[in-house]
């Protein structure tokens, strides 16, 4: 990607986590990137492009983070470095976070391009969380699973970034999630025996 797409984009991270999609004028981010609306709209044919790319990034970073199925490690701690990953990410790039999990407008919807990289990062964390399971266990089952330990750790990560209680710094936020996940790991392994 050129420095300019890059400007933007990042133009667009910063905005989007002060306002929200509302504060995503193509004005404003050209205002805050420095360069002109023109410029934004050859790059990324307006709002809508430059929300598509936050959007696949913000998923590529996901997949990125759990793709550890080639760990040396056993199931329970890949599964924990996948995570720990996608906190990590939750953590680093907090306005693709927030645009990909829930934070945009009615006006956006993702493009075919951005649907699909959602799709191959939710099939890498039921790959992922697959490790905990038998082998005939269904696709399904598979699915629920992994949408129960992202529903877990998602719930962490949504109160880290907007209710931080005064119990517990921020730093501890990860290590707190990664405990509990733990346990719910050990529960699942306990109620589907390899």
């Amino acid at each position: 990607m050129n420095d300019a797409k890059s400007t933007i984009l990042q133009a667009a991270s910063e905005l989007f986590l002060e306002g929200g999609t509302s504060a995503l004028s193509v004005r404003a981010i050209s205002k805050r990137a420095g360069v002109s609306t023109i410029g934004i709209y050859s790059h990324f044919k307006g709002k809508q492009g430059i929300l598509d790319q936050l959007y696949i990034e913000g998923f590529e970073k996901v997949f990125a983070a759990m793709d550890v199925l080639k760990s040396a490690k056993g199931p329970r701690e890949t599964i924990l470095q996948g995570v720990s990953g996608y906190l990590d990410v939750a953590d680093k790039y907090e306005a693709h976070y927030r645009l990909i999990f829930g934070e945009s407008d009615a006006g956006y919807s993702p493009s075919d391009e951005a649907r699909a990289m959602a799709g191959k990062a939710f099939k890498m964390l039921v790959d992922v969380s697959s490790l905990i399971l038998p082998e005939n266990t269904t696709l399904a089952k598979k699915q629920r699973i992994a949408l129960e330990i992202w529903a877990f750790v998602h719930g962490y990560v949504s109160l880290k970034h907007h209710a931080i209680s005064t119990l517990i710094s921020p730093e501890e936020w990860n290590t707190l999630a990664l405990n509990a996940l733990s346990t719910h790991i050990d529960a699942i392994i306990a109620k589907h025996p390899r």
